[in-house]
């Protein structure tokens, strides 16, 4: 869509049509003097706003045709912002069109400079709710890695990184707490590498007791052991082409590291009960939530096998490291839920949403989901309360007590705003109780974006 501004004149007055053409500057003009040359600009045109006299021909004195005109447009572009003016029954006019979809209304005599000002407004908003709906579809067409919902710096700072190594035949580790997202940020590495069409396989090391552990990496032939009873394949066979997830990879004892070590530096395996060397083509992304150098320097994790999985580290932020996204992922869930649970929970209640800001999410993005969940099933209304995600008295204020945490608290305050106000400008000016020129002269002044 183009960047100039268009406004469409619909005016039967053909003085008064010339001195509104000539009243504004910056804008692409164009004039209709009855409804089908106005409908036919709005086709070929898409103007952005529409000043309209609701008096058009064939029955100036009335209004007919101008509610007429109203309705058409707007049905042919809901978005096109319409400031309607009349001089017949100017109360009556203005509630109906209105309740019909018109952005503003003004009445005859005309003050040129008063229209001016709603004029620029109109064109101002409807920039806004456009930025707002490319966001949003940007947002729905999984934009961000791996369909991943944050709105945070400091996630889509890790989802840019994993972007760009994703072509990179390396090895990346991602650390970060339990239920962060990471086995979601592998599947991310996965999609965004030339490896995509083959298999994404996953292993949690630390589901799976250590004695059997072996086996599901790299497989065994027939009679291997007590119970093997046909030749089964590995997860790392099953990873040929692919990607290979080893999550919790700091729970893979100390004598599986050297066998690992060995893959990783010869890229072949032998199954259990084999002497036969099998080349496997996988590319390794490993997680954990431990602190493996500290394992490395106790003896707990080889240093050689640490070094070949974390060719690239990549440090995942908690939950409460990214202000503004509790509240995004709260309504995600919440929608989800309600739909497959068929729940009459469809929103949050202002205590549930400045509870969801101010809890510290120790269980990160799994802890919201099963509250919200929960809460779904749980919430006696069509809204959610802090009662029923168990968050009543328990989110304690963030402590504000030195200068130097303004800008910090500004920031997440306004992050949270945001969130809540599901990125729309005006109503966060609003939460924060603020102007929006001040909104926008702090965003400016913190590099935020809606």
């Amino acid at each position: 869509m183009t960047d100039m501004k268009k406004l469409l004149i619909v005016e039967d007055d053909a003085g008064l049509q010339r001195q509104l053409r000539w009243a504004y500057e910056g804008y692409e003009i164009h004039t209709a003097a009855n409804r089908d040359e106005a409908i036919a600009v709005i086709r070929a045109e898409e103007p952005q706003v529409v000043t309209l006299d609701l008096g058009l021909p064939p029955d100036p004195d009335g209004t007919t045709e101008g509610f007429a005109t109203l309705e058409t447009i707007l049905q042919l572009r809901p978005d096109t912002k319409v400031i309607v003016a009349s001089g017949h029954g100017a109360h009556e006019s203005m509630l109906r069109a209105i309740a019909l979809g018109a952005w503003d209304f003004y009445q005859k005599p005309i003050d040129i400079d008063a229209l001016g000002l709603i004029v620029a407004r109109a064109f101002h908003v409807h920039a806004l709710e456009a930025e707002n709906r490319r966001l949003a579809d940007r947002a729905e067409a999984g934009a961000v890695l791996g369909g991943m919902i944050t709105g945070a710096p400091e996630m889509l700072k890790v989802t840019r990184t994993i972007e760009r190594v994703a072509g990179a035949d390396v090895s990346v580790m991602l650390l970060g707490a339990s239920g962060t997202g990471k086995e979601l940020l592998a599947r991310g590495v996965h999609e965004s590498s030339p490896r995509k069409k083959g298999a994404f396989v996953a292993i949690n090391c630390a589901a799976i007791p250590e004695t059997l552990l072996e086996s599901e990496l790299f497989g065994h032939e027939k009679g291997a052991f007590t119970g093997a009873v046909k030749t089964t394949e590995g997860k790392i066979e099953l990873a040929q082409g692919g990607t290979l997830f080893l999550d919790e990879i700091g729970d893979v004892p100390l004598p599986l590291q050297v066998k690992l070590l060995r893959f990783l530096q010869e890229r072949m395996i032998e199954r259990i009960g084999s002497r036969k060397p099998i080349a496997v083509d996988t590319r390794v992304v490993c997680a954990t939530h431990q602190d493996l150098d500290a394992m490395v320097a106790e003896g707990r994790f080889r240093e050689d096998l640490y070094y070949r999985l974390a060719e690239i580290v990549i440090r995942i932020p908690s939950l409460a490291e990214r202000p503004g996204d509790a509240g995004l992922l709260a309504r995600h869930f919440l929608t989800k839920y309600a739909a497959t649970m068929q729940t009459g929970a469809k929103s949050f209640a202002p205590d549930a949403l400045a509870a969801i800001d101010a809890w510290s999410w120790p269980g990160n993005v799994r802890e919201l989901e099963n509250r919200v969940k929960r809460a779904a099933i749980m919430a006696e209304g069509k809204m959610v309360t802090a009662a029923d995600l168990d968050l009543a008295d328990k989110a304690d204020p963030i402590p504000i007590n030195l200068k130097a945490a303004r800008e910090l608290a500004d920031r997440k305050a306004i992050r949270h705003a945001l969130a809540r106000a599901e990125g729309n400008i005006s109503g966060t000016a609003r939460l924060l109780g603020i102007s929006r020129p001040t909104l926008y002269d702090l965003m400016k002044a913190y590099d935020l974006q809606p």
